[in-house]
Formats: C-alpha cells, sequence, structure tokens
C-alpha cells in the first residue's frame, strides 16, 4: 500500500487516537490477521475517541465564546451611560419643535396615537390603526404622514434618503425617531388589536415572518425561531419567545458602535431582508408595517428602552 507523506498541522487529541487506530486497522486488513469482529471493535473505539475529543474541544470553544459575549455586554453597559445616540434625541428634539418646510410649521400637532403633541408612551403602542389614513402605520410611517401634512414636505422627498451611512450625521427621519422613541423610554409595550385591520397586519407579519424564499431559502424564522443560534459573536434572539421578543422590540431604536449611527426598526428589517438576499424592503411599506406589527404584538408587557446601544 502506498502511503502519502508530507508536512501537516498539529491534529487534535481525538482525532490523533482516531489516526492511530484507524492505521491499526489497515496494517492488520493487509496481514489478513485481524477477524471482521475485531476491525468493528477497532472501528468503534475510533468513532468514540474522536467523539470524546471533539466534545472536549467544542466544550472550550464554547466556554471562550461565552466569555467574550459575556465582555460584550459588559463593554455594552459601560457605554450605556453615555450613548451617543443622546445627540440624536437632542437634534431630533430640535428638528420636532422647529418650524420647517413649505408650510413653515412644526410637528408639536402630530398625532401619532394618543393625541395632538402626546409623546409620553405613544411609540410603545405603535403600530396601530389611524382612522384619518384608514391603515395600520408604524411610527416612522406616521412620521412621513405628519411631516407631509403638516409641514408640507412630499413624501418622495423624506423617504428617498431615509438611512444614514456609516459614520455620516443622522437624517431627520433618524434623529425624530430616536426623539420619540425617548419619550417613551419605561412605557409597557402594548400594540393594539382591536381593529380589524390592526388584526389583518398581525396576521400578514406572521405569515411574513415564516415564509422562505431567496437564494438561500431563508425566512426571518431560520434565524430568530430558534435558541442557542448567533452569527459570529452576536446572538441571534428567538423572537416566538416571550423574554427575547420583548427585549428586541424594546431595544430598537438604537445606535451601532460598529457605523456609528443610529438605526431604526425600518432600517433593521430592511437589513435582514438585505442578508437574506430577498429583494429590498420599502421604507414605510404595507409588508414593514405588518412585520413590525408582529413582533410588536409578540413583545406585549415589555418595557421600552430605546434608544438602545448595540454592537
Amino acid at each position: 500500500m502506498t502511503m502519502l507523506t508530507g508536512a501537516a498541522s498539529p491534529a487534535p487529541a481525538g482525532f490523533k487516537g482516531q489516526m492511530a487506530v484507524t492505521a491499526q486497522i489497515l496494517q492488520a486488513t493487509e496481514k489478513d490477521t485481524m477477524t471482521l469482529k475485531q476491525i468493528q471493535v477497532a472501528a468503534r473505539t475510533a468513532l468514540l475517541v474522536a467523539a470524546l475529543g471533539a466534545m472536549v474541544h467544542g466544550s472550550a470553544f464554547a466556554q471562550s465564546q461565552d466569555a467574550t459575549i459575556q465582555a460584550i455586554e459588559k463593554y455594552r453597559e459601560m457605554l450605556q451611560d453615555g450613548n451617543p445616540a443622546e445627540l440624536t434625541v437632542a437634534k431630533g428634539e430640535d428638528l420636532w419643535k422647529k418650524k420647517r418646510g413649505p408650510k413653515n410649521a412644526n410637528l408639536e400637532a402630530c398625532d401619532i396615537g394618543m393625541g395632538p403633541g402626546v409623546l409620553k408612551g405613544a411609540y410603545a403602542q405603535l403600530p396601530r390603526y389611524f382612522a384619518d389614513t384608514d391603515a395600520v402605520m408604524d411610527f416612522e410611517t406616521r412620521l412621513v404622514h405628519c411631516m407631509v401634512t403638516l409641514q408640507g414636505f412630499t413624501r418622495e422627498a423624506l423617504i428617498k434618503k431615509p438611512f444614514s451611512g456609516s459614520g455620516q450625521s443622522a437624517t431627520d427621519l433618524e434623529a425624530l425617531s430616536a426623539y420619540v422613541v425617548e419619550e417613551s423610554r419605561g412605557a409597557v409595550i402594548e400594540v393594539p388589536q382591536r381593529h380589524a385591520k390592526e388584526i389583518a397586519s398581525f396576521q400578514r407579519g406572521e405569515k411574513m415572518f415564516y415564509f422562505r424564499g431567496g437564494p438561500y431559502d431563508f425566512s426571518c424564522a431560520t434565524c430568530h425561531a430558534v435558541d442557542g443560534q448567533r452569527i459570529r459573536l452576536q446572538e441571534l434572539p428567538n423572537l416566538t419567545k416571550e423574554g427575547p421578543a420583548k427585549r428586541a422590540f424594546a431595544t430598537w431604536p438604537a445606535y451601532r458602535v460598529s457605523q456609528g449611527a443610529l438605526r431604526t426598526m425600518q432600517w433593521r428589517l430592511n437589513d435582514c431582508f438585505r442578508q437574506q438576499r430577498f429583494p429590498e424592503l420599502k421604507y414605510s411599506s404595507q409588508a414593514s408595517i405588518d412585520l413590525i406589527t408582529f413582533l410588536g404584538v409578540n413583545a406585549k408587557g415589555g418595557s421600552m428602552d430605546s434608544p438602545a446601544i448595540k454592537r
């Protein structure tokens, strides 16, 4: 028998054991000195040695990852005291109160669900049905509506570039989102399901969450309906469970340290679609509103803690 030789990297202990037993089988088989029963026993021994080795190395790797994740969480806690989103919140407050646009008006008469100008706790009850538009709207969609009707901006101009680039100054929509959600910090999440259109929005969002498609045959559930999954060091919350669902919804919008920018819920969904290689999710589309409705209803009873800070 011809054996291949050459330099190789050191193998883990478990695989060294497997290789040794396998070599024993091959040598004995060549000499016809091993019975079939002996070969079977040796083969089982090799598999057991390999499995034990993999368990040891897998456990060490998992412990290392857990330690790293804990360190990242500690880093986030330290940053939270001086969350850079505070600057975006201040910008948003100025924009909310400043008279702008063709109608030279501010947004203090904007009704986002609890009456004109009422912000405290309002974000925690969105998306919801609005009678004046006969539609279910999330916050960002409602904000655009107010900027069009109260200030005279055009919808096309407002949504042309809703998201800033990495390290760039926040767009008006991002800054206003930061300000309004800050006004709901600590509020209990209570996305309504009273109107028929609110119920229909939730049902469509649920179907979308589990819909598989695209070149990878992915769905939202592929990443977010399973326990213990992560991408690199980023844990993927199981959004079908009460605790993770509350935490996820409660902490968006959020400041992304890796991008140096505040990101909204519409951005979060848009980026998820990008990673699934789905067609681009249009800003404030019905599909985006339905998904946010589904996530918000599942987060019922949670406490808003946004703008948060994330990796």
